[in-house]
C-alpha cells in the first residue's frame, strides 16, 4: 500500500515533463522517481489541475474564468442555478471576466431557437474567443456534481487547450474528495448543505441522481454510505441512468413498510429529468411508478444550484483553482 501511494501521486515533481501540477493532491511521487515519464505524470494528476506554459512565461497576465456546464433548456431553473452560481463566483472575483459555456449542443440550439440571441457558447468556442481577445490565464470551473463523464470532458478540454494559454487551472466538481488521506469530505459537506424537508413518520426521501456508465457511478454508493454514517437512513439515492435504479430502492422501501415518499433531484438544475422523468404525469414517470406500487408521493422541484450553501461550495472550489492560477 505504501509503495502504491508513492506511485499514484501528485506533486511539484510532476512538472518535470508536462508542466502539469495537481494543486491539491493527497499523494506525492516518491523522491526516488527523479524523472517520471509522461504516462506516470498523467496518471498521478488529482485535485485541482494546473499547467504553466513555459513558452508564454513573458506574456502579460489577462485573466478569465470559464464556468462549464451541460446546460438546460429550462430558462427559469437555469437562472436560479447555473446563472446564480456563475454570479456568485463572479462576485468573489470582481474585475475578472467570467463567462459560462454549455457542453450540450442540443441545449445551445434550443436556446438560440427559442430565446433569441444568447451569450452561451460551447467551451471550445469560448476558449477560442478568449484567446483571440488576448486572455492568457484561464480558470475552468466545472458545475458537475460528481467526477463522471461530464467532468472527464472538462479534463480533456483542459489538456486540449492548456498549451494555448500562459496558465490554466481546472477546479474540482461539487463532490470530489471523500475525506481520504486528510482531504476534505465533499460528500458530507454537500449532504449537510442540502435542504431535506421535514416529514411525518413512515416517510422516506428519495434523491434522484443522474447516473453514468462510467465507473464514477460508484460515488452514489459512497453517498449512500455517508448518509448511513449521518444517521439518515430515511434518505435514499437512486439514478436515472445508472445504479441503483428506481425499482431497486422502491423494493427495499416496500420491505421496510414505508408508505410516503418525497422525491427530490440531486442535480445541479431541476430540468428535464426532474420535471418529466421524476415528476411528470406520464405513466412511466418516477412519481407514477411509485404510486402504482402503493406509495403516497410528493415531489420537490429544486435544483442543487438553488441552494445558497451549495453555491458556496462551488465558490470555494473555484477559489482553490483561482489560488492555483495566481501562484
Amino acid at each position: 500500500m505504501k509503495s502504491w501511494k508513492k506511485i499514484l501521486a501528485a506533486a511539484v515533481a510532476c512538472t518535470a515533463i508536462l508542466g502539469v501540477t495537481p494543486a491539491n493532491a493527497a499523494y506525492q511521487l516518491s523522491d526516488e522517481v527523479s524523472n517520471p515519464p509522461a504516462a506516470l505524470q498523467m496518471a498521478s494528476q488529482i485535485g485541482v489541475l494546473k499547467y504553466d506554459n513555459p513558452s508564454m512565461r513573458s506574456a502579460a497576465n489577462k485573466d478569465a474564468i470559464v464556468i462549464l456546464s451541460f446546460g438546460t433548456t429550462y430558462k427559469d431553473t437555469r437562472a436560479k442555478t447555473i446563472d446564480a452560481t456563475a454570479k456568485a463566483i463572479a462576485a468573489a472575483h470582481p474585475n475578472v471576466k467570467v463567462v459560462t459555456a454549455f457542453t450540450s449542443h442540443i441545449v445551445l440550439k434550443h436556446i438560440a431557437e427559442n430565446e433569441g440571441k444568447s451569450d452561451y457558447q460551447t467551451p471550445e468556442q469560448t476558449l477560442d474567443q478568449l484567446k483571440r481577445e488576448g486572455y492568457t490565464r484561464i480558470e475552468l470551473v466545472p458545475l458537475a456534481v460528481i467526477p463522471g463523464i461530464e467532468y472527464k470532458y472538462d479534463v480533456a478540454l483542459f489538456h486540449e487547450y492548456k498549451t494555448q494559454f500562459k496558465t490554466m487551472t481546472l477546479a474540482t466538481p461539487l463532490i470530489y474528495w471523500q475525506g481520504q488521506e486528510n482531504q476534505p469530505d465533499d460528500v458530507t459537506a454537500v449532504l449537510e448543505a442540502m435542504n431535506f424537508p421535514a416529514y411525518k413518520k413512515g416517510t422516506a426521501i428519495m434523491l434522484m441522481a443522474h447516473g453514468t456508465p462510467d465507473p464514477s457511478n460508484a460515488y452514489y454508493s459512497v453517498i449512500q454510505n455517508k448518509l448511513r454514517e449521518m444517521k439518515r437512513g430515511d434518505v435514499h439515492i437512486y439514478t436515472v441512468e445508472g445504479w441503483p435504479a428506481l425499482d431497486d430502492v422502491a423494493g427495499r422501501l416496500k420491505m421496510h413498510h414505508v408508505k410516503n415518499i418525497i422525491l427530490m433531484p440531486m442535480m445541479m438544475v431541476a430540468g428535464d429529468h426532474a420535471n418529466n422523468d421524476m415528476a411528470g404525469d406520464e405513466p412511466d414517470s418516477h412519481k407514477n411508478f411509485l404510486k402504482s406500487k402503493g406509495f403516497n408521493v410528493e415531489t420537490r422541484l429544486q435544483g442543487l444550484g438553488e441552494n445558497q450553501k451549495i453555491r458556496d461550495i462551488y465558490v470555494n472550489h473555484a477559489n482553490e483553482a483561482w489560488n492555483a492560477l495566481m501562484n
